[in-house]
């Protein structure tokens, strides 16, 4: 457990000594940037038995295992890129860690892009530290690393580079098809020839559905809607979203932005809430709950900014930064004392440390 309370501390720490940047930026990364990075891509992609679905990865290793390139290109489409590694990783004996480290490396690379996108990248590195990295990416690869290439999406929708948003939309879905759900967004962020924006989006929405999610849709409702799968503790996962939801339709005068990233964040937000509802109307809680993990980024752009939001209105900035930090210690350790599935990330066990004494 040691191991997982490191990595909340260290940006933690960071998140209260440190100022508020002025300078937000993608590029340039410092060297405590780079070595928080390779921290990341080491914990999560040589985790060694942690999370709920680690028998169920070696399974797609095993199922790549001796198909030849004709079979892999007519057999796995589904979730090209993703099986495309388990089937490098099966012909060249180099197993599930490359599989994991080479997914670590994408999601880290787009966790710190859009960290550093926000005024105080620190606190937003704190606030995924509990679920988004721990649970999330140590836990759902696939789905991991989709949201890691969704991230600096979402900082290039900021940019109004819509094209490099749907580029990386559909590099997503080719890990997770769910992906391409997202790719309507880019309408929202478009802020001159919204008509032509909406065309061309919608027309490459409808051939990214068609290729990647359309044979899929039947079995997702098969598994999860008709089969009423549920996940436990999903109503709270849903309400993490709603919370910081909530937070900036309240106040969203007071973030200090775009008026066209207020109108995107506002859309955000209302569709946080739109799973509130969906939770309630789906026979499957863990359909809604799947879907929901591409909006956990509201909530590092959210609580990131609300101190300097709540400062606007008197308050001092320094006392909520520490409030935002206290809260996402809370999630930690409720999520690993008290939630019924943590016992799957416990003991955290590190491969090369476990090899080293076998």
């Amino acid at each position: 457990m040691l191991p997982y309370w490191f990595l909340f501390i260290v940006p933690a720490w960071l998140s209260i000594t440190r100022s508020r940047s002025t300078q937000m930026t993608t590029a340039h990364w410092p060297a405590l940037w780079r070595v928080i990075f390779v921290i990341l891509v080491l914990m999560i992609g040589f985790r060694h038995e942690v999370g709920g679905d680690w028998e169920t990865y070696f399974g797609f290793i095993q199922r790549a295992d001796g198909v030849s390139v004709q079979d892999f290109v007519d057999n796995m489409r589904d979730d090209f890129s993703y099986n495309l590694l388990n089937w490098v990783a099966a012909a060249f004996g180099l197993g599930l860690y490359f599989v994991n480290t080479v997914c670590a490396l994408v999601f880290s690379w787009g966790l710190i892009v859009f960290c550093r996108a926000q005024p105080r990248p620190w606190l937003a590195l704190t606030v995924a530290v509990p679920y988004l990295v721990i649970v999330v990416a140590m836990g759902y690869t696939r789905q991991a690393v989709a949201i890691g290439l969704v991230m600096p999406g979402l900082v290039a929708l900021s940019e109004r580079k819509i094209l490099r948003f749907v580029l990386l939309i559909a590099l997503a879905g080719t890990f997770h098809k769910t992906a391409v759900i997202l790719m309507p967004l880019a309408v929202l962020a478009s802020s001159k020839n919204r008509f032509w924006s909406a065309l061309w989006i919608g027309l490459t929405s409808i051939v990214f559905y068609t290729f990647l999610l359309q044979d899929s849709v039947s079995n997702f409702t098969t598994n999860y809607i008709d089969a009423k799968y549920d996940s436990s503790g999903a109503a709270i996962r849903v309400a993490m979203n709603a919370v910081p939801a909530v937070i900036f339709l309240w106040m969203r005068n007071r973030f200090d932005m775009s008026q066209e990233d207020r109108v995107f964040w506002t859309w955000m937000s209302v569709g946080a809430l739109g799973f509130v509802a969906l939770l309630l109307l789906s026979p499957s809680s863990t359909a809604v709950d799947r879907m929901a993990l591409y909006w956990i980024p509201l909530q590092l752009f959210v609580l990131s900014r609300l101190p300097e939001a709540l400062s606007q209105a008197g308050g001092h900035s320094a006392m909520w930064v520490r409030a935002v930090v206290v809260y996402s210690l809370c999630v930690q350790f409720v999520w690993l004392f008290f939630a019924q599935t943590a016992f799957a990330w416990l003991p955290y066990q590190f491969y090369p440390w476990v090899a080293f004494w076998k």
